[in-house]
C-alpha cells in the first residue's frame, strides 16, 4: 500500500524528512512575517490617501492573480536559486491579501469614533495604534489567514528553484516515478495548510467580537 511504504521511506529517512519539514515552516513563516510586517503600515499609510491607494491595491489585485510557480519563475533569473529568492517570492504571493484587508479595514472604522477619538485629545499615531488597528484586526486577520495558506501551499513550489522544503519530495518523487516518496511531501504539505488555516481561522474567531460573529 502507499500510504504504508511512504511511512516506511520516513521511518527510514527521518533527518531527512525532518530537515524538510524544517525548512518548510522557516520558509513559510519568515515569508508570512515579512509581509505582515510590509503590508500592514503600508495599508495603513494608504487609507489617507486615496489616489496612491487606487494604484496600489490595482497592483495588488494583479498579484494576486498570478500563479505561484510564475512568481517563482519570475524571481528565478534575478535573484538565482536557493532559500532566500524562494523567501523573496513567498513573500511577494503574500502581500496582497494582508495589504488589500488591512487597507479596507481601516477605510471601514466609523468616522464617528475617529472623531470622537480625536476629540479627546489623541495624536494620529495614537488613533492608529489605539482605534483603528483593534477595530479593524478581525479583516487584517482574515487576510493575513488567507496569506498563510497561500504561502504554505506555495512553498511547496519553492523546490523547482532550490528552496527546499516538502517540495523535494513531490519534485523526486515525480522525476522517478515513486509515488510513495511523492506522498512523502505531499500528504505532510496538505496537512500543514489545513492545521495552517485552521490555527488562522481560531485566531481570526478570537479577535472578532462575538456579536460579529453571530451574524
Amino acid at each position: 500500500m502507499l500510504l504504508v511504504e511512504a511511512w516506511q521511506f520516513i521511518l527510514a529517512h527521518p533527518e531527512r524528512f525532518l530537515a524538510a519539514l524544517g525548512t518548510h515552516i522557516a520558509l513559510s513563516a519568515s515569508a508570512l512575517a515579512i509581509a505582515i510586517s510590509i503590508a500592514v503600515p503600508i495599508g495603513v499609510l494608504l487609507s489617507g490617501a486615496q489616489r496612491a491607494a487606487q494604484i496600489a491595491i490595482a497592483g495588488a489585485n494583479i498579484g494576486r492573480t498570478l500563479p505561484s510557480l510564475a512568481v517563482l519563475a519570475l524571481v528565478m533569473p534575478v535573484l538565482g536559486t536557493g532559500f532566500v529568492p524562494s523567501l523573496f517570492a513567498l513573500t511577494l504571493l503574500a502581500l496582497p491579501p494582508i495589504l488589500i484587508n488591512t487597507y479596507t479595514a481601516i477605510r471601514q472604522v466609523d468616522p464617528d469614533i475617529v472623531d470622537a477619538a480625536r476629540g479627546m485629545g489623541m495624536t494620529a499615531l495614537e488613533i492608529v495604534r489605539k482605534v483603528k488597528l483593534p477595530i479593524a484586526l478581525p479583516v487584517i486577520s482574515a487576510g493575513v489567514r488567507t496569506a498563510a495558506v497561500q504561502v504554505v501551499s506555495g512553498a511547496v513550489l519553492a523546490a523547482y528553484i532550490g528552496g527546499g522544503g516538502l517540495g523535494d519530495f513531490i519534485t523526486a518523487g515525480i522525476a522517478m516515478m515513486a509515488l510513495p516518496q511523492l506522498l512523502v511531501g505531499a500528504i505532510p504539505a496538505t496537512l500543514l495548510s489545513l492545521g495552517t488555516d485552521a490555527l488562522f481561522a481560531s485566531v481570526q474567531r478570537a479577535l472578532t467580537p462575538a456579536g460579529l460573529r453571530a451574524r
